[in-house]
């Protein structure tokens, strides 16, 4: 009679215990990012030059977006806060602004400063591409036209020849 030898049988590691035991490579990610990427972000970067910045690839920066939530929100917030930025400054500049500005006048040898207000006409290219991007359906180069009958159905056309049959 053979006996055989049973070993028991391991529990799968769950797996907040997985990184635990030092499985795979660790990550190049550190907490300081998150401010790094805030601020780059505020200055227009983009996920490819975040990952230029870090000497990683876009690839890496996706997963530390997923792994990292602060890194998420980080960048998240730098972008938002950049682009409500220019969209406030091309909205004064489609509108047209002002701004309180020092005139330098040389007086007899003497510096004189004059204080005055410089007045900015509204730019009708932010205009056109403002309206273009908020109401596209009003403002685009191609609008579209469809003909449909008083009840919204299709237009039926009628051909009538005259004279000679073809």
């Amino acid at each position: 009679m053979t006996t055989s030898k049973k070993t028991p049988k391991k529990a799968k590691p769950k797996a907040d215990q997985k990184s635990a035991r030092g499985r795979g490579r660790p990550t190049d990610y550190k907490p300081e990012y998150d401010e790094q990427s805030f601020k780059l972000c505020l200055l227009g970067a983009t996920d490819v030059q975040l990952a230029d910045f870090f000497h990683t690839s876009e690839q890496t920066i996706n997963a530390w977006k997923q792994a990292q939530p602060k890194f998420l929100e980080a960048i998240k917030a730098g972008k938002d806060q950049a682009d409500a930025e220019v969209a406030k400054s091309l909205y004064h500049r489609a509108l047209g602004y002002e701004h309180d500005e020092d005139k330098i006048f040389n007086d007899n040898g003497n510096p004189m400063i004059v204080p005055t207000i410089r007045h900015y006409p509204p730019d009708p290219t932010a205009c056109i591409f403002w309206l273009k991007n908020r109401k596209p359906e009003n403002w685009r180069e191609k609008q579209e036209h469809t003909l449909s009958n008083p009840d919204g159905g299709p237009v039926k056309i009628l051909v009538e020849f005259v004279g000679d049959k073809p």
